[in-house]
């Protein structure tokens, strides 16, 4: 399920790449693929406890708390909800999450050479002087002109400079896998009831601010079973996002 998230993801960038990379860096625009798998459990499980899916992340950890909190508001959507007593749940919820090291990506583009491409039009201004004198019924005389012609040239695309660009990226990704705690607690057996996988890949290498978009992309899929990658595009002001972070959302009237 990990490969065929990240391939999504990847090709998402490199479309992005071959678009010319035209963001708008007030708001920017998060790609997320989701994938969920669901057990037949008959197990009507409501209420869970979160703990880390690494050996090497305490439940104490102020960030693990901070992603915990994020994924409880989006359980929420589903009508789980979270208890601190692991003898009482119904299923632990264990989260992973993480980021890769930044890619380099090359790109090229080209950018028009605007310049003169002819004359569009010429306008020519002149003087005309002279002097006349007669003889007898005979009249004789000279004239000078002179001028000077103006011309309007006419401007336009002359050819294309070719360019070489960089772009930076990172994988971001969060795993979230449902355990069945009775039957744990009663046969000692480990009974996955449903997981779900996320990935981003993208610009910023901030875990802490993409955590909850990916989070807000995936609240819909959390405890399904999609059948394939779902890709979710979505930005920080989303209201899927808003409710995961905790901030209020206002209802349209």
């Amino acid at each position: 399920m990990r490969g065929s998230i990240l391939t999504a993801s990847v090709l998402l960038v490199a479309n992005f790449l071959l678009s010319g990379c035209a963001t708008t860096p007030q708001r920017e625009t998060f790609y997320v693929s989701v994938s969920g798998l669901a057990g037949h459990s008959t197990n009507s499980a409501v209420s869970f406890v979160i703990l880390p899916g690494d050996k090497n992340i305490t439940v104490t950890d102020l960030q693990f708390q901070e992603y915990a909190g994020v994924v409880e508001r989006a359980m929420s959507q589903h009508g789980f909800r979270r208890t601190p007593s692991f003898e009482d749940a119904d299923m632990a919820i264990f989260l992973a999450y993480g980021i890769g090291e930044p890619k380099e990506h090359v790109y090229s583009f080209s950018l028009p050479v605007f310049g003169q491409t002819g004359i569009s039009s010429a306008t020519t201004y002149g003087n005309i002087s002279g002097s006349a004198y007669g003889f007898g019924n005979t009249a004789y005389g000279s004239a000078n002109y002179s001028g000077t012609t103006y011309y309007t040239p006419s401007y336009g695309i002359t050819g294309y400079s070719s360019h070489i660009g960089t772009l930076v990226t990172y994988t971001r990704h969060i795993f979230i896998e449902a355990v069945d705690l009775p039957i744990y607690r009663s046969q000692n057996k480990v009974v996955q009831l449903w997981k779900t996988g996320i990935v981003s890949v993208g610009s910023s290498g901030d875990l802490r601010r993409v955590f909850p978009v990916m989070v807000g992309a995936a609240t819909p899929h959390l405890s399904t079973n999609t059948g394939q990658v779902r890709m979710v595009e979505l930005f920080e002001d989303d209201p899927r996002v808003l409710f995961v972070k905790g901030i209020p959302v206002e209802k349209k009237k």
